[in-house]
């Protein structure tokens, strides 16, 4: 810690000796939009489109919807798929969590996160790959995309 008032200074083990955080963000770092975060988390991992995702399905990937309660009642669901919550995704996910859903065996598992259009679960996947879940991807374009691809829905 900085004998500095009111600085919330950290050390962060796989950084080298001396480096400085105030809270998660290195000190000097910029911030960055919204696109430019999207772009670095993606540029990470491989994401799959609709027909990707379905084959991945059928070879035992797990497919989450991360989709809030009314955009699942209103659009429907794809046959199969675990209903998490965005807000619950990494306690229900982490095959070491006490709070784990019943399919989460193992950080090898393939995972594919679909919100709604394709953009919070990139945000969700990052979260993952930070657990150890190092094979979660996304769908890109989300149900949107599933949708139209002309895949199962469940009304």
């Amino acid at each position: 810690m900085s004998d500095e008032p009111h600085d919330r200074t950290e050390r962060v083990g796989a950084e080298p000796t001396g480096t400085r955080r105030v809270g998660t963000e290195p000190v000097g770092t910029k911030p960055v939009g919204i696109d430019v975060l999207l772009e670095r988390v993606r540029s990470g991992y491989e994401r799959l489109g609709p027909d990707e995702a379905g084959a991945a399905a059928a070879e035992g990937a797990l497919l989450v919807d991360i989709r809030y309660a009314e955009l699942r009642t209103r659009d429907g669901l794809i046959p199969g798929a675990l209903v998490v919550e965005r807000n619950e995704l990494e306690w229900r996910l982490d095959p070491q969590g006490s709070h784990r859903a019943a399919e989460a065996v193992s950080h090898g598992l393939r995972i594919v996160v679909i919100c709604d259009e394709g953009y919070a679960s990139s945000l969700a996947v990052e979260s993952l790959h930070r657990l150890g879940l190092h094979r979660a991807t996304d769908l890109v374009g989300g149900f949107q995309a599933w949708r139209a691809a002309g895949l199962p829905v469940d009304a």
